[in-house]
């Protein structure tokens, strides 16, 4: 293989592809798949990233049933593990006899952080700088004079020192409400533009400038209630209490717990837009914040004896600026759930998180989680076993009855 790939980001599409053919293993055949740019446009695509060879599909699916603080909400999830969607639905279709979800969220303040290194006296930079405060914030608010008129732009400083390391530091944030937006480029922006002024009052020297994705000043609540009788009984409501106190005590219960959280946030944050990764870091490190890794959600009992659960967790989404501006898709996925505002999307995805966690710890506390997935499952299992159009729903059904969701199995059937 030739990997020699000189100015590749300078070549049209089509040499990038006709690179891969004589450069990898790929022959003209393979390289079909990535001639369809779909919706998104082979323009569009080769400047959202570098090096642009196609696009990756992840199946774009709505969940049902879902109410939010009263309004009913018809929700758009990309994600590519089988059950998610499902068990979205399902966890907010127990909800809704109770009226769905009530959800609630902080103001949208992100901060950057500032590292100051060599300051001789930390402490008494701390209060130089929070004696200079209203200068340094006037400095950042003229980096977005536009935002400042909307309402936002620089709220606060807060300063940190610490001391507790071989290299003394003190940590400036610098608090930004950023309105509708994500707001990692404003407040990384503003943190630039400040920092040489943070020198001058620190007499230290400004290293790192950016923002945090512990986003724990911008946070997403959701609670719901799940009627005892909808849930087969009393006794039922206690296993997914024991389940769910499991998580609060494990790490490694609390690990899968809030994946399953996750299945139904990341999948919304990816169909409108929004940075996955950021989220998902946020939502783990929140986890630990107490300095022991716990379970995001809360599942308990009401003095009717029905169940209760609520989530709290940091959400950090925009609905301008990004891929939310300039994506086809994305700009009709927020049009579906009806969102005007960055307030209304993290309220409908915290609501989906907890959906997803009652879906899943009600299975594991009753039935077993394998028992729903591995029949949607079925599906991909007879598929990649080489089954097409109707042979794959025969293939899955006789998998199902059978109870041996397995590759060999699915080969023999086949064959026959």
């Amino acid at each position: 293989m030739n990997f020699k790939a000189d100015k590749f980001h300078l070549k049209p599409i089509a040499d990038r592809h006709h690179w891969l053919t004589n450069g990898t293993s790929l022959n003209e055949e393979d390289m079909i798949i990535y001639q369809n740019f779909g919706s998104l446009g082979e323009a569009l695509a080769d400047r959202m990233i570098e090096n642009v060879i196609g696009i990756m599909e992840i199946p774009l699916g709505l969940a049902h049933h879902f109410v939010v603080n009263g309004r009913e909400v018809i929700v758009p999830m990309a994600t590519e593990e089988s059950s998610v969607v499902a068990a979205a639905s399902h966890g907010a279709k127990l909800a809704r006899s109770s009226g769905g979800f009530y959800a609630t969220t902080t103001e949208p303040l992100m901060f950057s952080q500032i590292q100051l290194l060599d300051c001789h006296d930390p402490f008494a930079v701390k209060m130089r700088i929070i004696e200079n405060k209203e200068e340094i914030l006037r400095l950042a608010r003229e980096q977005d004079p536009l935002l400042h008129q909307l309402g936002g732009g620089p709220r606060d400083l807060e300063v940190r020192v610490l001391d507790n390391d071989p290299l003394p530091m003190v940590i400036v944030h610098l608090v930004v409400n950023v309105l509708d937006a994500m707001g990692a480029n404003t407040a990384n922006t503003m943190a630039e533009r400040i920092a040489p002024l943070l020198e001058k009052f620190s007499g230290g020297r400004a290293h790192l400038r950016i923002i945090s994705n512990l986003a724990d000043k911008r946070l997403g609540r959701a609670r719901c209630t799940v009627k005892k009788e909808d849930l087969g009984g009393e006794e039922v409501v206690d296993r997914i209490i024991a389940a769910s106190r499991f998580a609060a005590v494990d790490p490694y219960r609390a690990a899968t717990h809030n994946k399953g959280i996750m299945n139904g946030i990341s999948a919304v944050v990816l169909a409108t837009g929004n940075d996955t990764r950021a989220v998902e870091a946020g939502a783990h490190a929140y986890a630990a914040k107490s300095g022991r890794y716990t379970s995001l959600s809360v599942w308990e009992k009401n003095v009717q004896g029905d169940l209760v659960g609520s989530l709290e967790m940091p959400l950090a989404v925009g609905i301008i600026g990004g891929a939310t501006a300039i994506h086809p898709k994305v700009k009709r996925n927020l049009k579906i759930m009806g969102i005007d505002s960055a307030k209304k999307l993290s309220e409908v995805i915290v609501s989906v998180g907890l959906a997803q966690n009652f879906s899943a710890i009600r299975a594991l506390a009753t039935e077993g989680i394998q028992k729903g997935h591995m029949k949607l499952h079925a599906k991909n299992i007879a598929m990649m076993a080489g089954a097409v159009g109707e042979e794959i729903d025969r293939i899955a059904q006789q998998l199902i009855k059978e109870g041996q969701i397995r590759m060999d199995r699915a080969k023999e059937l086949l064959e026959k």
